[in-house]
């Protein structure tokens, strides 16, 4: 596991040289040990190679992107699992490539992977709920679904921004703006852990959470509530001192923190048991 994640750390080290497909597979070495990378990347060159055979030599942006859906969505048959969407594997870019089913995000990353090969400038979007795709074309901005391929009006992104926005109306036109942002690469990898994070949390695979958090700490370093969410679950595996170590680092840095009191109560807990193996 430590080399794993040395070789993580080492991929998400520089935000300029992050290389988002090789960071986006290396989180699938948790649970495919024996996963090859270099190989799983080539698999994915030798599609791009399949798709530049299919592009004329003259393709402008617009003919390319169009190929590439025509590609992607329609003859590799990529879509959204909409049968199992909670399915650890749809992030897990080996077996989205396997079953051509995944979810937004993890669709999206694929997809970017072809686009920037055959030079389509395309960006991802963090957007609640359901990660898009930003495309620049001679037109404008061309907001796409990664589940499916197709344009969004800015109606459509309205409606699926709603149930995220306390209030209807204009205020939901001005947090779509700021919500339209391309992801950076370091953002799209958080967000895929945090998915698988809550897809462990709430399976209770205490074992899988941990290597998730223990790659969120790598990853965002400046934040110190995966700290304290890296320390709840060394405690849930019974990894007593790392447990204390991490929570206790947690309460240093935020000492006022709403959750202060759960954690000294895990703290406390902690401690005891901990005495309590010393003496035996």
């Amino acid at each position: 596991m430590t080399r794993v994640l040395d070789y993580f750390s080492t991929l998400v080290a520089e935000d300029d040289s992050l290389p988002l497909t090789e960071a986006a597979l290396s989180l699938a070495q948790d649970a495919y040990p024996d996963l090859d990378l270099q190989a799983t990347l080539a698999e994915i060159d030798e599609l791009v190679v399949r798709l530049q055979r299919r592009m004329p030599a003259d393709a402008d942006i617009k003919q390319k992107l169009g190929i590439l859906n025509r590609f992607f969505f329609r003859e590799l048959g990529f879509a959204a699992n909409l049968n199992d969407y909670y399915d650890p594997d749809n992030s897990y870019l080996n077996a989205v490539l396997k079953r051509r089913r995944g979810i937004p995000i993890s669709l999206a990353v694929l997809y970017l992977e072809m686009a920037e090969q055959i030079g389509i400038p395309a960006r991802g979007v963090s957007f609640p709920g359901h990660f898009l795709l930003r495309v620049t074309t001679p037109d404008g901005e061309e907001m796409l679904d990664p589940t499916t391929g197709q344009s969004l009006t800015e109606t459509q992104m309205v409606e699926m921004l709603e149930p995220y926005v306390a209030s209807a109306g204009e205020s939901v036109s001005r947090a779509l703006r700021m919500l339209l942002q391309p992801a950076t690469r370091r953002e799209i990898i958080a967000r895929m852990l945090r998915n698988l994070k809550s897809t462990y949390l709430q399976t209770e695979r205490w074992q899988r959470l941990l290597g998730v958090q223990q790659r969120l700490v790598i990853l965002l370093p400046d934040n110190i509530e995966e700290v304290r969410d890296r320390g709840f679950a060394y405690a849930r595996l019974d990894y007593l001192r790392p447990a204390l170590e991490d929570l206790e680092s947690y309460l240093g840095d935020r000492p006022d923190a709403e959750d202060a009191t759960v954690v000294e109560s895990q703290l406390h807990e902690l401690r005891q048991r901990t005495q309590h193996d010393d003496r035996e």
